[in-house]
């Protein structure tokens, strides 16, 4: 049996229309299968912690699920997973961003992706990213889910500062939604962060690495945690990151005038970005931050709270994927 948790609203109202023509291929390989669609911020969540939980669902295992969305809906689900070693996952991207599928060479022809997934085998398993708030502020996003976890896992990176910043205003952006409908989608992010640095706070912070040496920042504009190459719709901020080694590609710009980070930000997008002074990059498989107020933090691009202590760990090949 095949669980598919559809977004229908993801590329600009498509999906329901992109599942109709999946589930087509369901039949025609007269597969069992149950689709249930999304209906707002946090129901993925709610639907994968159902399917993994109650035990009438435990009948074969692994359960299979299947999810046709975004980055954000494919993080909803990685939050609603009980237990990561009883489920296989299956991700047909048709979000804005797609940035979990960037690095897969996944193909373009949806047919081929379904052939991958219908086998109901695992192919790869990769690494998870843990994110725990040790501290959150009472303020939330624009669009948030109804409640908020004091954990949170990512699978493709999760920041704090400027790039979560950009997340948040990008979610509840009427830009995001028009140049989705006209096929532009990735232009949102960075049309937004030209805005967001051009305001960005000046403000310190601490970032102590897995073998105790911390890093003082006196300004820092953004710190990410990389599982995955890319975030952001394409910006190549981790471009050696393995998604295998139980290890983060921790990146983070400071102590640099603005002007030098609009120089970085076309290198970043290309992956040549780490020669630039301002510029840090460590490999590690657990990080603390603390930063003397709270910003925006985000765990694949979905933005619930603000924070100034946060703990981020590498999960080792905790996601069992079909494709």
């Amino acid at each position: 049996m095949f669980y598919c948790i559809v977004n229908p609203s993801a590329r600009s109202g498509k999906g329901k229309k992109i599942w109709e023509g999946l589930e087509e291929k369901f039949k025609e390989r007269n597969l069992d299968y149950k689709a249930v669609f999304t209906k707002g911020p946090g129901h993925a969540t709610k639907l994968a912690k159902s399917l993994t939980t109650e035990e009438k669902y435990f009948k074969e295992l692994p359960v299979k699920l299947v999810v046709l969305g975004g980055d954000g809906t494919l993080n909803e689900v990685m939050n609603g997973i009980a237990d990561f070693d009883k489920v296989l996952v299956g991700y047909i991207p048709i979000g804005s961003s797609n940035d979990f599928a960037r690095d897969l060479s996944y193909p373009k022809n949806v047919d081929e992706l379904m052939d991958t997934i219908v086998r109901g085998e695992k192919v790869r398993s990769l690494d998870l990213g843990k994110l725990s708030f040790l501290s959150m502020t009472k303020p939330m996003s624009r669009l948030h889910d109804e409640t908020i976890s004091n954990t949170r896992i990512f699978d493709v990176s999760s920041g704090i500062g400027f790039d979560a910043a950009v997340c948040e205003e990008a979610l509840s952006s009427g830009t995001k939604n028009f140049l989705n409908k006209i096929g532009l989608g990735k232009l949102t992010y960075g049309s937004i962060a030209i805005r967001q640095l051009l305001s960005a706070e000046k403000v310190p912070c601490d970032i102590i690495l897995d073998n105790k040496e911390t890093i003082h920042l006196k300004r820092f504009i953004f710190i990410a945690a990389m599982v995955h190459h890319y975030e952001g719709g394409g910006f190549n901020f981790a471009p050696k990151a393995d998604l295998t080694d139980g290890k983060f590609d921790l990146v983070y710009a400071g102590d640099m005038p603005v002007a030098r980070m609009f120089f970085a930000l076309p290198f970043s997008f290309i992956g040549h970005y780490y020669w630039i002074k301002g510029i840090g990059h460590h490999v590690v498989s657990k990080v603390t931050i603390k930063t003397e107020k709270p910003m925006w933090v985000h765990t694949d691009g979905e933005v619930s709270v603000k924070s100034d202590h946060i703990t981020l760990e590498c999960l080792r090949e905790k996601l069992h994927m079909m494709n």
